[in-house]
């Protein structure tokens, strides 16, 4: 059988390639305009993020970004002399978002000149032609491309700060709810001392303030690349203002102004530093560690039927076992968590290998890596802000899984009783030794229950202190200061960072899950 080559497969006529599109080989290549199920998609954007992110870094977005900072440049080169008319800036103005059209445009000269900025300047030309001449006066390309990825980290840090801010108040609300109700600890994922169910959510809410902390540094220490020229000499500049060094400043202050910015770094290369997308991409990746950490714990407690994630009415845990309650939500968040956490290599591996001035391998991979950690980055918030919204506490299951090993626990308080009636200590050691081994029999051989407290009921050295064995048993007695910590931690902690974000907290609803 002929092969059917790439070539041939987009040179075929849309009518040729429908009516063959039942017996088509997986090597056959679609023609061009086909519709989007007939290519590959993100699942990122197709399943898993919110909508604001998607269209923070869309193709629309990234291209009208740059219009508005070749416009802030030609307002702030006027507003310095340079002669630039009004009917340039009022027809830049007019035509700052792209529209569909003009895509199709700027991709034909793209394929021309092989230079997507240039593409994007000759677009905006056409429809702005008072400007065409002076638009990207200057500048080198990475005045727009930098500039416009510094606005997007900046802008989706913004996104997501104030969605993890959401998550910690509902997980802090959870925590003071069941701060009291004692729960079997583990280390060593073996059983240990008793905890609280609302003293381990405060484990992830700890984690989760060090990544609203990361996040918040890592957007605070942004600043604009600004007008820089092609090596960040600002030679350029200084030519075009007649060696005025006040002038250039002057500029790179207004069009750091106009992009909202603070401050702009006084030294750059042609780029931005690629350190600052290591700290960024590090915060991110941090938080996506929390994430796989905090999944995996909710997973082992539903495993014991202690806690659940969310389970809606109609959903299916299995295709094959119907009676399945899986913990998906969950399983996503690790999965997308582990993606998530393994972002910040590329970024470290692509400032390490720029060479002086900069090298063009960060292009690609930048264009990857940025906009699927942010996205990733919301994705997972969308899972905690949901899974946050209704976890479900399983009480008689978490008492029947703390009976099971607390007659062991609480041995050394009933010597303690023995010896506080006057009996020996050894002895009480000796007989509680005898009858744990017997019980950690009936329980690992027989399957049955612990039944070292009904045990030491009927052993006549025990009888002085038979009542108090509820009391020695208690939970309460077993769970430390866990509550009070819980009270202190949301007080002194939890409270006075999410008070920062409370207006914006009202704006974050209870996220739906699309898939």
């Amino acid at each position: 059988m002929e092969t059917i080559t790439a070539s041939s497969a987009f040179s075929a006529s849309k009518n040729e390639a429908s009516a063959k599109s039942h017996s088509k080989s997986s090597h056959d290549v679609p023609p061009s305009g086909v519709l989007p199920n007939d290519v590959y998609q993100n699942p990122l954007n197709s399943r898993y993020c919110s909508q604001e992110m998607k269209h923070l870094f869309s193709p629309r977005m990234r291209f009208s970004t740059w219009r508005k900072l070749w416009l802030w440049l030609a307002e702030a080169e006027k507003s310095l002399g340079l002669a630039i008319s009004d009917e340039a800036i009022s027809q830049m103005k007019a035509h700052l978002d792209i529209q569909d059209e003009e895509f199709a445009l700027a991709e034909e000269e793209e394929k021309r000149r092989r230079h997507d900025v240039m593409a994007h300047v000759h677009t905006f030309g056409v429809v702005a032609p008072a400007a065409a001449g002076i638009i990207h006066w200057g500048a080198t390309s990475c005045y727009c491309t930098d500039n416009a990825d510094l606005i997007f980290l900046r802008d989706g840090l913004d996104l997501l700060l104030p969605k993890l801010a959401t998550v910690i108040k509902k997980l802090i609300d959870f925590a003071m709810e069941y701060k009291d109700m004692a729960a079997l600890g583990f280390t060593h994922l073996q059983p240990a001392q008793l905890t609280t169910v609302g003293k381990r959510a405060c484990l992830w809410i700890q984690h989760l303030l060090m990544d609203l902390r990361n996040i918040k540094r890592a957007r605070d220490d942004l600043r604009f690349r600004g007008v820089k020229g092609t090596t960040g000499t600002q030679a350029s500049f200084l030519e075009i203002f007649h060696g005025d060094h006040e002038k250039v400043e002057k500029l790179d202050e207004l069009v750091t102004e106009k992009a909202g910015f603070k401050s702009a770094y006084i030294i750059s290369s042609q780029t931005y530093s690629r350190k600052i997308d290591v700290d960024v991409l590090q915060a991110l990746s941090s938080f996506g560690a929390t994430c796989e950490q905090m999944a995996q714990d909710i997973r082992h407690l539903a495993n014991m039927k202690e806690i659940e994630e969310p389970f809606e009415k109609d959903q299916i845990g299995s295709s094959a076992m119907a009676y399945k309650r899986n913990p998906m939500r969950s399983e996503r968040l690790t999965s997308l968590g582990r993606f998530l956490k393994n972002t910040s290599i590329n970024a470290s591996d692509t400032f390490a290998s720029q060479w002086f001035e900069r090298t063009l391998d960060d292009s690609a991979i930048r264009r990857l890596t940025i906009p699927q950690a942010f996205l990733t980055a919301d994705a997972c918030l969308i899972l905690l802000n949901n899974i946050s919204s209704g976890l479900v506490v399983y009480p008689a299951v978490i008492r029947k899984n703390i009976m099971a090993e607390l007659p062991f626990m609480a041995t050394e308080n009933i010597i303690m009783a023995i010896c506080a009636q006057g009996g020996s200590r050894q002895e009480a050691h000796e007989e509680v030794r005898v009858l744990s081994h017997q019980a950690a029999d009936v329980v690992k051989k027989e399957g049955k229950e612990n039944d070292l407290i009904e045990r030491i009921k009927r052993t006549p050295f025990f009888q002085p202190i038979v009542g108090q064995l509820d009391s020695l048993t208690d939970t309460r007695k077993f769970i430390g200061r866990a509550p009070q910590q819980v009270v202190r931690f949301a007080a002194e902690e939890v409270e006075p960072v999410l008070a920062r974000y409370r207006d914006q907290m009202r704006s974050t609803a209870t996220t739906e899950l699309k898939v």
